[in-house]
């Protein structure tokens, strides 16, 4: 048995329709015509490319005196390089009797560290956290209500267009989850671990928005914005800290997990959280938008043209996956894959529909030079 491919994992690859055993360690390269389903080139070529569009932007602000930005965007991928490897090979880490095997990712166009780590997942972690964040400071919510109520709309908006994501990935093959982990995988909603979608897909991203404007955005002796090893090791501390407060919210339903979980106790724990979430996050954006005097930053191209591409992107992905997923028996498609809940990605649509008109009704025309706050 290799190293880096246990049997769990074998299991789960071979499914895939690839062999953990023969893999690059390093780099492979595959023919993006040639994947395991036609919508993969597309998720790679939108998510890398709003990765690029969100480093453009940063670097842009960051120029005009706002580092938040471009530390979220390198904070993203410390915050992955923390987290990533344990769930690939938690053997490696002594995690494999805590948490054991969770998923792997399936093939993409450019594979790392043992063909597990798609260049497309590396891309996604700055891609969504920059798209959630930078919809919700153009709102003006971090300037007018604080790091706080910022964090948590984040949350919200990401839980809205990561689930999207997230609930039709399986069905199509962009990787799989391993249903025998009942510490980590269960309970799960369709095809989804409840766990990943709050942990993942909401705390962390609020909570690192949260420590990089607190952190990275305070000001410097001279009263100017973080630069240099002033800004960097900021952005290593929010990063590295990320990951611990995913722990702390995910006590209240480890309460009821050990070696037999109440799975039933967990669901209940997990979707009271996930319903805060929504509640919380909808009374920030709705209400922020009925406050009078509180004007909304100007529109950057990126809050404006971003969340629709990535959000069309889905829609192609759901439209290809709409027949089989229609066709399921017993949430199981005819080519054998899981799908995602219907009704939960329903509900996400109208959430990003709903943030999109906060976003973008009864806003002034943008003046021609970008105004930046640090807030």
């Amino acid at each position: 048995m290799s190293a880096t491919c246990e049997k769990a994992a074998e299991e789960v690859t071979r499914n895939l329709g690839f062999d953990c055993h023969d893999v690059s360690p390093v780099v492979s390269f595959h023919n993006p015509f040639d994947l395991a389903s036609w919508t993969m080139p597309i998720l790679e070529l939108a998510v890398i490319g709003g990765a690029i569009f969100a480093l453009v932007h940063a670097v842009r602000r960051f120029r005009a005196g706002d580092p938040i930005n471009l530390a979220l965007w390198f904070a993203s991928l410390v915050y992955l390089f923390v987290t990533e490897p344990p769930l690939y090979f938690p053997e490696w880490f002594g995690l494999d009797k805590q948490y054991g095997f969770i998923f792997a990712h399936n093939v993409f166009s450019v594979q790392f560290m043992w063909d597990r780590l798609p260049l497309y997942i590396i891309a996604f972690y700055p891609a969504i956290s920059a798209l959630a964040y930078e919809v919700v400071r153009v709102t003006g919510i971090f300037k007018h209500r604080g790091a706080l109520a910022g964090a948590v709309a984040v949350a919200f908006v990401c839980q809205v267009f990561y689930e999207i994501f997230d609930m039709v990935g399986p069905q199509l093959k962009w990787w799989a989850w391993y249903d025998g982990n009942l510490k980590v995988n269960h309970p799960a909603l369709a095809s989804v671990p409840m766990n990943s979608m709050l942990l993942f897909a909401s705390a962390s991203m609020g909570a690192m928005a949260f420590l990089v404007v607190r952190i990275a955005g305070s000001r410097g002796a001279d009263g100017g914005p973080r630069r240099g090893w002033s800004l960097t090791w900021r952005i290593l501390v929010a990063g590295v800290l990320t990951p611990l407060t995913m722990v702390v919210f995910g006590v209240p339903s480890a309460i009821f997990g050990g070696d037999t979980p109440n799975l039933t106790a967990q669901a209940w724990v997990l979707g009271i959280e996930l319903g805060l979430v929504w509640v919380a996050g909808l009374w920030i954006l709705l209400g922020h938008r009925r406050r009078q005097g509180d004007d909304p930053e100007p529109m950057t191209p990126f809050a404006r043209i971003y969340p629709l591409v990535y959000l069309a992107a889905m829609v192609i992905a759901w439209i290809g996956a709409l027949p089989a997923f229609l066709d399921a028996e017993n949430g199981i498609t005819s080519d054998g894959t899981p799908i995602g809940s219907g009704w939960y990605t329903l509900a996400c649509f109208l959430g990003a529909a709903v943030i999109l008109v906060v976003l973008h009704a009864g806003r002034r025309r943008a003046p021609t030079a970008e105004t930046v706050s640090v807030r």
